[in-house]
């Protein structure tokens, strides 16, 4: 695997970045650089994010039916896991403009001929991974919480969520681990992708920088991945319209953010 640059960049060698100590006001500035990014030219980035929407409300009708109605929330918040992985063109598109480049839409695409490109994929295999086993872990409970009979109709299906202690069960332990799961995901991966666009070091090494940059920032890290949170959560409510404007900003705000969590390699 190493000559894929999973274990390890292209040297061989296990690299352990330096991480910085940041505070709230650099999360708020990242965010700011991040709305600079989007707003240098927001029609082709909108454009380029139309995919979430459309991915969202597909999602939306694929579980309408009975059978898989209690799987919509699961889905709708288990789209927010590989999220890290969806926005990897805009970490590239902030990279090009930090570096002088041509920073238009097109070279988005231009990650799939980075070195990093085959631990990029083991990456997004792993996150699509961990959204499976979030996804079988919500059906299990709500299975175990409330009966292995889906509800006949939508208006059933609130009444049994929204009305019986069995539902208001459902809904605090289901909350509970998905916040179990999206912690994992945040200490994990709040710098992996962006890290191996700039460096080829490995997935390894890189998932590990952001579980180092994590437990050294524990306050803002997780304030981060609190305004993530609110942030896709509000940007659903309008028929996922809202995420072709929520996914672009936080997508460049990532790569502010790990610029501000990882110091620069020593030349």
């Amino acid at each position: 695997m190493t000559a894929f640059h999973v274990m390890s960049g292209a040297d061989n060698v296990y690299s352990r970045p330096v991480i910085n100590r940041i505070g709230l006001a650099d999360v708020f500035d990242a965010i700011r650089l991040g709305i600079a990014d989007f707003r240098e030219k927001p029609s082709h980035y909108v454009f380029l994010c139309l995919m979430y929407p459309i991915a969202g409300i597909f999602l939306a009708v694929a579980t309408s039916s009975a059978n898989l109605l209690p799987m919509i929330f699961p889905l709708i918040a288990g789209f927010a896991l590989i999220g890290p992985l969806a926005a990897i063109g805009l970490y590239e598109i902030s990279r090009r403009r930090e570096a002088g480049m041509d920073s238009s839409w097109r070279h988005a695409m231009d990650v799939t001929r980075s070195p990093a490109f085959p631990s990029i994929v083991t990456g997004g295999l792993l996150l699509f991974a961990f959204f499976v086993v979030w996804l079988v872990a919500a059906q299990t409970l709500y299975m175990n919480v409330l009966s292995d009979v889906f509800p006949r109709s939508i208006s059933t299906f609130f009444s049994e969520i929204f009305g019986t202690p069995q539902g208001m069960q459902l809904i605090i332990w289901g909350n509970l681990i998905g916040f179990g799961f999206a912690l994992i995901v945040l200490a994990t991966t709040v710098v992996t992708f962006p890290i191996l666009l700039d460096r080829d070091i490995g997935l390894v090494a890189a998932m590990e920088t952001s579980l180092r940059a994590t437990l050294a920032n524990p306050v803002p890290v997780l304030c981060w991945g609190l305004i993530v949170a609110v942030s896709l959560a509000v940007a659903t409510i309008p028929l996922f319209v809202g995420l072709a404007l929520a996914m672009p900003i936080l997508g460049h705000s990532t790569w502010h953010l790990y610029r501000k969590l990882v110091a620069p390699p020593i030349v």
